[in-house]
């Protein structure tokens, strides 16, 4: 039944259904992403080494989402509006929401490419002092807290000095070799 008491043949009904539920999850989703962020990673100045490229995917829940409410709001349209046959409404719909679903992808594809992703180039770490993120045998490998291009940066190391790094050790990178940093403990 519609707000005016009539009540809707099959073909209407299922795809106001279809644009009703689509659109309220829609809107849902929208309000999770303006809330929370679109991005399930943290961001901050600290980062790992590693960067994680997150692909372009057409098919997403958003686009999925974004399909079916051009497909449901045009198939009711062309039913109850438009009076087009039950075959045109449900290619007119097919084709809205295939719009909507393109549109959605490609605002998502642009929105990907604005991310910040800054190479990082560890010779900008020769000189520098930082924290060791684990601890060092003498001539070890492990882990230190460096800026490298500008953003702290936890990366593989390697122990140059004669003496043990602890964690929490003040270091300072004297090379980097095999892209793995040299460090030597501060002496305080």
């Amino acid at each position: 039944m519609v707000a005016d008491g009539t009540t809707l043949s099959m073909m209407p009904q299922i795809f106001y259904n279809i644009a009703l539920f689509s659109t309220i999850f829609f809107v849902i989703k929208l309000i999770i992403f303006m809330v929370f962020g679109g991005d399930t990673e943290v961001n901050a100045d600290f980062n790992s080494e590693f960067d994680t490229d997150t692909s372009f995917n057409f098919i997403s829940v958003q686009s999925l989402l974004a399909f079916l409410m051009g497909f449901g709001w045009m198939g009711y349209a062309a039913l109850n509006q438009f009076g087009w046959s039950n075959m045109n409404a449900i290619l007119s719909a097919v084709g809205v929401g295939l719009a909507f679903m393109s549109v959605s992808a490609l605002l998502m594809f642009g929105v990907k490419k604005l991310e910040k992703n800054v190479k990082k180039d560890k010779t900008t770490a020769i000189g520098k002092t930082g924290k060791a993120y684990t601890s060092f045998d003498e001539q070890g490998n492990g882990k230190v807290e460096i800026e490298i291009s500008g953003q702290l940066t936890v990366a593989d190391a390697r122990n140059k000095g004669d003496n043990p790094i602890n964690s929490f050790d003040t270091v300072k990178v004297v090379g980097l070799k095999d892209n793995i940093l040299e460090v030597e403990k501060v002496i305080e």
